[in-house]
């Protein structure tokens, strides 16, 4: 075991790398990798593990609380964390743990909540020269890559007049060309745009205070939030902030941005217009995690708390007008933020909220169960997911990860280990796969896995 700048890491081998200034094929430069879908280019992985899972190349502890999941580009690691009493972004040699810099964001968020306290969820996107993280209490904030200078800063509650969710701001922010999009979830500003490099606000897009007719909108009261206004109970109302993150997508030559908020799916134009709410696969409690999936004109989005998840397919009328037609909508899949993940028209995913869960598998454009753990003698547990090299990354709550052949007919398991030095806390950091490893977080701990397959 060797000290490094104050963390401890485990070497176990050695690994010769060449920093990269640009993002490789195979890096994960943001929130569910290059694409935002959960797929990894990685290539020539292992298709099976041993007994025991692959082997373990390094650990580091010490890094910080927090469900962060790691980004990694050219070379180097970045994920946010609580440390003390500050709130932080750190960086790591991809090589070998080595801390290269930290930056402190500011005093640690006092969340009321429980759950999740011990650190910042958002994954660093690193474009560029630079990166972007967004605090618990909303803070926005541009960093350099090379040193971890702070560049510029915004605040989403003060600057945009968003309220903080009941389990804090967890958004991973969306660079789209010349523009940084986020979710404040303001009366005037659900959704605004800013220049990546200076921070200055581009344009705000406000959601109209009329739910989608015909769509279900889920009703005030309860445990859900008002519409229009800031957060009530345990969700906010109208196009509040939630806990998803934003995707890009171009549809007939307009490009738009797809978000889930506090209690509607919605599409925005590059302009800020807003073109569309779908608002089924929002529930009652406006916790709505996870990233919505974009295929072939269609749009998929889920959360927990009974709400389940819809597929919208989108259309263009003769004025340029955009339409979200539900093609169905399923209590099936009730993904509560493990997030879900596309491959050969099968969806994979999670179902269940607080009450647990298991792995699910549909067909993408029906709706149709393939296959349900739930359903079945093999154990259950939810948990997030990753892809790569043609085979799924599962890792379930308690600890436990899995490698999985997607299988329309049946599930198919090729490997499991169990993470080892396990907190008591819930594994909510989602597997991340990149350069032919496999990183695990668990609060303050980072584990980096060998996963190329040896000729």
């Amino acid at each position: 075991m060797a000290r490094t700048n104050g963390f401890f890491v485990r070497i176990g081998f050695c690994v010769v790398f060449f920093a990269a200034s640009a993002i490789q094929a195979a890096d994960w430069p943001q929130w569910r990798g290059l694409n935002r879908d959960g797929k990894s280019a990685d290539k020539g992985l292992l298709k099976e593990w041993p007994e025991n899972g692959p082997p373990l190349a390094w650990t580091v502890h010490k890094l910080g609380g927090g469900d962060s999941a790691p980004s990694i580009a050219g070379g180097r690691i970045f994920v946010m964390a609580n440390r003390g009493s500050e709130e932080v972004v750190w960086c790591l040699s991809e090589t070998d743990a080595s801390e290269i810099w930290v930056t402190p964001l500011g005093p640690v968020f006092q969340q009321r909540a429980s759950q999740g306290r011990e650190g910042p969820s958002c994954t660093p996107t690193v474009d560029g020269k630079h990166l972007y993280v967004i605090g618990l209490a909303g803070n926005l904030a541009c960093l350099q890559v090379k040193d971890g200078k702070v560049l510029w800063r915004r605040s989403l509650t003060e600057d945009f007049g968003g309220s903080v969710p009941m389990w804090s701001y967890r958004e991973s922010p969306l660079i789209d060309k010349n523009m940084l999009i986020c979710t404040p979830g303001g009366r005037d500003a659900t959704l605004v745009a800013l220049d990546k490099l200076t921070g200055e606000t581009i344009w705000k897009s406000k959601l109209p205070d009329a739910p989608a007719a015909g769509f279900g909108a889920p009703a005030g009261g309860g445990f859900g939030g008002r519409r229009g206004g800031g957060p009530s109970g345990f969700g906010s109302g109208g196009g509040g902030a939630a806990y998803a993150s934003a995707i890009a997508v171009d549809f007939e030559g307009q490009r738009q941005y797809v978000q889930l908020t506090a209690n509607t799916l919605l599409g925005v134009a590059s302009d800020g217009k807003f073109l569309w709410r779908f608002d089924k696969p929002s529930n009652r409690m406006g916790t709505n995690c996870a990233t919505a999936i974009f295929h072939d004109g269609m749009i998929f989005a889920s959360s927990a708390y009974g709400a389940g998840a819809g597929l919208v397919k989108l259309s263009k009328d003769d004025d340029s007008t955009v339409k979200a037609q539900e093609v169905y909508a399923t209590t099936d899949m009730q993904n509560h933020h493990g997030g879900m993940i596309l491959v050969d028209g099968c969806l994979y995913g999670a179902s269940g909220g607080n009450e647990g869960g298991a792995l699910v598998c549909l067909d993408f454009k029906t709706g149709k169960v393939l296959w349900d753990l739930r359903q079945s003698g093999q154990r259950r547990a939810k948990g997030s997911l990753a892809f790569a090299d043609d085979r799924l990354y599962y890792r379930m709550e308690d600890g436990a990860v899995v490698l999985i052949e997607p299988d329309p007919k049946q599930y198919t398991e090729r490997g499991r280990f169990q993470q080892p030095d396990r907190t008591r806390l819930p594994a909510w950091s989602h597997p991340v796969v990149a350069n032919g490893k496999l990183y695990i977080r668990d609060q303050d701990t980072l584990f980096c896995y060998d996963i190329k397959l040896k000729q």
